[in-house]
């Protein structure tokens, strides 16, 4: 589960209109860099801007992030923040936490009685209560108003007749019948405390938790609507974004344009073929390629398939898609391990045959076992493969035995467990042609959805069908709904990469 800390910010009602914006020249300076949209972003993606304008700046981030983060992630909820205890963050607010419970016991225990703090917490427990309540609980809403009214609690405490126990029960009271379900215990455990202090202290942190939830609550409720209206949201805050910074779609445009000048140039292998990295800040020259042109459509799938192999220590992640960084890398960790997963089931079963593949129970334990060992596969590839090898091949060893069949020669033992070790190279064959295929079959999925591109699986790869569509699923809706968001400027940067006098937009029949 995603964790956020911040609460859900409404739509501004004084948006300005969206359009796309012209994007500068790729060969203009990349000096005063725009601002990031995550805290991943180089160093060279930033500009010092003036107080005001980073605070502005921060917010309209702020909220297009969220809405983002609600719409395209399912799992989206608020949850506490829990520092660790060790860290220098935790030791200080745990300090200034007791500090404060310790200075209000000891002002309701003077005497006369200073009632200064437990005014300020009665003051907020207050607001928090108000913001709990549902637009229609306009009958409690005038209770709690009236119940805990400032002017009047000032005035008791001034002659020292504010009752802080018989508040904080009725404080209580009130919480049993507006928590969630969920911290019904929690809140049941806080009727034993006849502490004062320590009871405020407990309605406090429970009343914090009640806060989250009612965010959790209206974020399932306003997933609807955002999702209606969230490619119009968040392209009006993107155009503000940019109308700040014109630069802030420069990396984008060198994205798109190295992408049309990798799908037209010849291989780098070939000694006439100029450098794509060379050529990628510059528009191709189609006349002087003598290339096919491509259609801007297959140039934007062709790059959000090529995200899934981004060399951060040399590139610049496009603007358009910073906000889904770190999802797109995990697509990519998730794609890698199918890779390896469906490497090793294949070389398996070059060696075992039909008959045990053909049992799904054998094929679960299989993968399962793999998956298993393949967890220490990134720090130390070479070591996992070993464990992987050797469980592999005794599996197969006992699956043959127990259907029947003739174990595996101690020279076939050998070779599997060598080729399932190999694995662990990059430029392994096996695991070469499975890592084009799937990255193939998520480019159809783009082109031609994910029904017909399920209906013509790649060969090799239905040993990992159900993963591999789970993954394409979760990638195609990502793509998609960037797509939708950013489809305007995509055109105007590919109305200026693809010559308008051959753009004639052909429908993609074929990858």
């Amino acid at each position: 589960m995603p964790k956020i800390e911040k609460t859900v910010l409404q739509n501004d009602p004084n948006e300005a209109e969206s359009g796309a914006r012209k994007p500068k020249t790729p060969g203009q300076s990349q000096e005063n860099k725009s601002f990031c949209l995550d805290d991943h972003c180089p160093e060279s993606q930033h500009e010092v801007l003036s107080v005001t304008d980073l605070i502005e700046t921060v917010n309209e981030v702020s909220k297009l992030s969220i809405a983002h983060e609600i719409v395209v992630n399912q799992d989206f909820y608020v949850e506490e923040s829990v520092l660790p205890p060790n860290s220098l963050e935790g030791r200080i607010m745990e300090m200034m936490y007791n500090a404060f419970w310790d200075h209000l016991e000891d002002q309701l225990s003077s005497i006369p009685p200073d009632f200064t703090c437990a005014l300020e917490l009665l003051k907020e427990v207050k607001e928090i209560l108000l913001s709990l309540l549902l637009p229609r609980q306009n009958y409690l809403r005038n209770e709690i108003e009236e119940a805990l009214d400032m002017d009047l609690l000032k005035q008791e405490a001034e002659h020292e007749a504010l009752d802080v126990p018989h508040l904080s029960n009725y404080i209580l009271n009130l919480m049993i019948r507006l928590c969630a379900p969920v911290r019904d215990e929690a809140v049941q455990k806080l009727e034993s405390i006849t502490d004062p202090v320590q009871l405020l202290k407990g309605i406090f942190h429970v009343l914090g938790l009640m806060k989250m939830d009612m965010v959790n609550y209206t974020i399932q409720n306003l997933r609807p609507y955002l999702q209606e209206h969230s490619v119009q949201y968040e392209r009006t805050k993107f155009q503000q974004l940019l109308n700040k910074q014109p630069s802030l779609l420069d990396c984008t445009t060198k994205w798109l344009i190295k992408t049309a000048v990798d799908l037209t140039t010849p291989s780098p292998s070939s000694p006439e073929s100029p450098s794509s990295s060379r050529m990628a800040c510059s528009p191709p020259n189609w006349a002087a390629n003598n290339s096919e042109l491509p259609s801007s459509t297959m140039v934007l799938y062709e790059g959000y398939v090529n995200l899934l192999l981004w060399d951060s220590d040399i590139e610049e992640f496009p603007e358009t898609l910073l906000m889904d960084r770190m999802r797109l890398r995990e697509i990519e960790s998730q794609l890698n391990q199918l890779t390896i997963l469906a490497s090793v089931l294949l070389v398996a079963r070059s060696f075992s045959g039909n008959t045990l593949f053909s049992t799904p129970k054998f094929l679960d334990k299989l993968k399962c076992i793999t998956k298993a060992l393949m967890e220490e596969f990134n720090p130390r590839p070479e070591e996992a493969m070993v464990s992987v090898s050797e469980q592999v091949s005794y599996e197969i060893h006992q699956g043959l035995k127990n259907v029947g069949l003739n174990a595996l020669s101690s020279e076939k033992t050998a070779s599997l467990i060598g080729q399932l070790q190999n694995i662990a190279k990059k430029e392994n064959c096996v695991r070469s042609i499975i890592d084009q295929r799937s990255r193939f079959f998520l480019k159809c999925c783009l082109v031609h959805g994910m029904q017909e591109s399920l209906l013509d699986f790649p060969g090799g790869l239905i040993l990992i069908k159900e993963e591999l569509a789970e993954l394409g699923w979760k990638f195609v809706n990502l793509m998609h709904h960037n797509q939708q968001v950013f489809s305007p400027y995509y055109e105007e940067i590919l109305k200026d990469i693809i010559p308008p006098a051959q753009a004639q937009e052909k429908e993609v029949e074929s990858v």
